[in-house]
């Protein structure tokens, strides 16, 4: 009877040794710019205070005069979208497109029409946030690292719940719980191990989640839509922070179709039977999940969007009315939609913390902290036992395990992931024309001697 094995040990703690050394920071950098992206509802109210809860002295102006008046406090901007007033003595959210292209919004004061603050949307702190957890503010260069990370994460957490699976252990400790009064590695590896069980699924969780937002992931994913005919007509995420920029700007200059909708002056908005104030007196009655966003038709006629835009994707609802008469023209629940785009939007509500309330955002923290602290543990690990001039990998051996199962299984996550894929190919080819005729540079990496 063969010992051999399916999967040799070995060669996955080197999958998770060298994964972990790309990921820690990246993963560090994501789990605490996420955690604080968690309670986007509540940090916004904080900053928007000062705007809200507002002494009215008597009736509110028209939501036509509250748009006129932030129109005019952006010079030769044009109207973009009018922001519904979760309560009576809130400041009214207008936004506008100036002539540059960036997008404003104004707080304008609902009686006297004063202007109470405005800021470019890219400039708000939770925007800026968003920016850096897709980005680290490098653009697309930026989006391409976070998607490596976070496939790299994926392998990372999929190697260490292998390596954690007991093996020829008795009792649970070191294996649900640490054995918190050893001293040196084994603290540090009990740590690392225990605290990465019980965070890891959620771990995968958030990594998965984050996918669709991915460049490459994301495109190949609306890619495989399009062409099995599943594909959305206006998918509700995008794919990148340019990719959402550049749908503003196709949506700001489309000459047709119903669901991209741009900006139109205010002296053609107010042409024909249902102006602002019309599409404003008879969505409020309806109760839609804030925040509720009145998008402006894209030339006149044309069908008013209205969008709730809340968080909670499940909740959200889009309207057409007719530009002309103000009737409804469709009505779009959560439910109507494709049941990828239902699974999806699950997906990213609960990923940024909003599915389910408190709940949502305590998991959430709990997990980018276990993160955070796994991050730590396996650099103190890697710290303690690293060997004089070399990087400190496991000493590589020959496979004891299938190389046909080891190959399937990495073949599998490529598939599922180009970009990994993508990376093990470079790497391979700099292994083969660089570091096979760079004797000392192998010998620090830690890998094979040929």
């Amino acid at each position: 009877m063969s010992n051999r094995k399916w999967l040799d040990h070995r060669t996955i703690w080197r999958w998770h040794f060298y994964a972990g050394l790309f990921c820690v920071p990246f993963i560090i950098a994501l789990a605490l710019s996420g955690s604080l992206y968690l309670f986007k509802p509540q940090v916004e109210a904080w900053i928007d205070r000062p705007y809200d809860n507002l002494t009215l002295t008597g009736p509110a102006a028209d939501a036509n005069a509250q748009a006129l008046a932030a129109l005019a406090a952006v010079p030769g901007g044009s109207l973009k979208t009018y922001i519904l007033s979760e309560h009576p003595t809130d400041a009214v959210r207008v936004q506008i497109r100036d002539g540059q292209g960036a997008l404003w919004r104004v707080y304008v004061h609902p009686q006297t029409l004063s202007i109470l603050h405005k800021v470019r949307e890219e400039d708000r702190l939770m925007e800026q946030v968003k920016t850096f957890h897709g980005e680290l503010l490098m653009g697309d260069r930026g989006s391409w690292l976070v998607e490596l990370a976070a496939c790299w994460g994926i392998v990372m957490v999929a190697s260490g719940l292998y390596l954690w699976w007991p093996r020829d252990r008795s009792g649970w400790a070191g294996v649900i719980y640490p054995r918190l009064s050893a001293g040196g590695r084994m603290f540090w590896r009990d740590l690392h191990g225990v605290v990465g069980i019980w965070v890891s699924f959620l771990a995968l969780f958030l990594l998965l989640t984050g996918l669709p937002w991915a460049g490459v992931w994301g495109g190949a994913f609306k890619m495989v839509r399009e062409a099995t005919g599943t594909a959305a007509v206006k998918q509700d995420w995008t794919t990148s922070r340019s990719a959402e920029r550049a749908a503003h700007d196709v949506h700001e200059h489309a000459d047709t179709a119903p669901m991209d909708h741009g900006s139109l002056s205010m002296d053609d908005m107010m042409v024909g039977a249902a102006t602002l104030s019309d599409v404003v007196t008879r969505i409020a009655p309806l109760n839609l999940p804030a925040p509720v966003h009145i998008n402006l038709p894209n030339k006149p006629g044309a069908p008013w969007a209205v969008r709730s835009l809340t968080a909670n994707r499940p909740q959200r609802v889009s309207i057409d009315l007719d530009g002309t008469t103000g009737d409804l023209l469709r009505r779009e629940e959560f439910a109507d939609r494709h049941v990828i785009d239902r699974v999806v939007g699950v997906g990213i509500a609960a990923h940024e913390g909003q599915l389910f309330g408190a709940f949502n955002q305590l998991l959430g923290v709990l997990a980018a902290l276990g993160l955070v602290l796994l991050s730590v543990s396996g650099v103190v690990m890697w710290w303690k036992r690293r060997p004089s001039g070399a990087l400190g990998a496991p000493p590589p051996l020959r496979i004891k395990g299938s190389s046909a199962v080891m190959g399937l299984i990495l073949l599998g996550f490529a598939l599922f992931l180009p970009l990994l894929g993508l990376s093990v190919i470079i790497v391979a080819l700099i292994d083969l024309a660089l570091l096979r005729q760079w004797r000392k540079g192998r010998q620090w990496l830690g890998l094979r001697m040929t």
